[in-house]
């Protein structure tokens, strides 16, 4: 049966989604949208959508579900990590690996393999298939992830990456001649409007920002660092691909195919930079370029030289 909640609009009260997340902190906003989606909130009786805007002392009813079925199992896979205490990991998640559960990718995910490693995790963000998951990276993207053990750890540092106090360094292998060797991506990003499985600079979408430099130049390849100021599905992939010079190995957004074998996206994840959240000491974390990454990087070089 599905647990039914009561609430009353507010005073200048904002769109459905964000609304219900300020109301409920104990759910994320994906997940509010997510039961927008579906038609399980009404407001005065009648079902709404995320970007509708209650009046103050309307009725909401949310029928939210007991998600029972489906839940991630502990697994015994082994973790690389890179810094723990008693409130957050800090792991380095390897290519092939899903972040979490999701239709078609249910088992082998780092959350499984946390729930294996029998650490606690954090349950705020309201997802019983994310727990102690503050931000993801791609199944074939590798890197840095910070894990919360704590609610409240993960409030806090969920706040850093929205407030732009802990920052992502990735770097990538990407095809073509980039003319700056500086540059800032300000594309807004949102759904394909032809294929659901890619994302997409679009009109209307949501604002996405990268800001990008050149590490290194090997004649039609260039080794790139990004930093991101937002958070969008793809944000790297999909910016890179739009200014053409998408990545290498790239399976969505490029059609172009490498003399060497990449299986995913050659995107790392090799900083992550934060605040710790409960004595606010800076930190600074790295994770070297996988070993089949640096060798290629090699190998172009090498190709350079000669």
């Amino acid at each position: 049966m599905d647990n039914v909640r009561r609430l009353i609009a507010p005073e200048n009260a904002p769109r459905m989604d964000k609304c219900l997340q300020i109301m409920m902190p104990e759910y994320s906003r994906s997940f509010c949208k997510k039961i927008l989606d579906k038609g399980l909130v009404l407001v005065d009786g009648k079902p709404v959508q995320a970007a509708y805007r209650p009046r103050a002392g309307s009725e909401i009813m949310l029928y939210l579900p007991q998600q029972q079925e489906h839940l991630p199992v502990p697994a015994h896979i082994p973790l690389d990590i890179v810094y723990e205490d008693e409130v957050m990991l800090i792991v380095n998640k390897p290519k092939g690996m899903v972040t979490h559960p999701a239709v078609g990718n249910e088992q082998g995910t780092l959350v499984s393999a946390l729930l294996g490693y029998g650490c606690p995790l954090s349950s705020c963000n309201g997802d019983p298939l994310r727990p102690g998951i503050v931000h993801r990276l791609d199944k074939d993207t590798t890197g840095l992830l910070v894990v919360a053990k704590t609610d409240t750890a993960h409030i806090n540092l969920a706040e850093q990456i929205r407030e732009k106090k802990a920052h992502r360094i990735y770097k990538a292998l990407c095809f073509g001649n980039v003319r700056t060797d500086r540059g800032v991506i300000d594309a807004p990003i949102g759904r394909h409007p032809k294929d659901r499985k890619k994302m997409a600079v679009v009109q209307g979408g949501r604002n996405a920002v990268t800001e990008y430099a050149v590490l290194a130049r090997y004649g039609e390849y260039v080794l790139m660092q990004a930093s991101l100021q937002t958070g969008r599905t793809h944000q790297i992939r999909v910016h890179f691909a739009y200014k053409g010079f998408a990545i290498v190995g790239d399976p969505l957004y490029t059609r172009k195919k490498a003399p060497f074998e990449t299986q995913g996206q050659m995107l790392h994840a090799g900083r992550l930079e934060l605040y710790h959240p409960i004595t606010g000491e800076q930190m600074c974390f790295d994770a070297p370029l996988p070993v089949y990454f640096s060798d290629i990087l090699q190998k172009l070089e090498s190709k350079r030289r000669d």
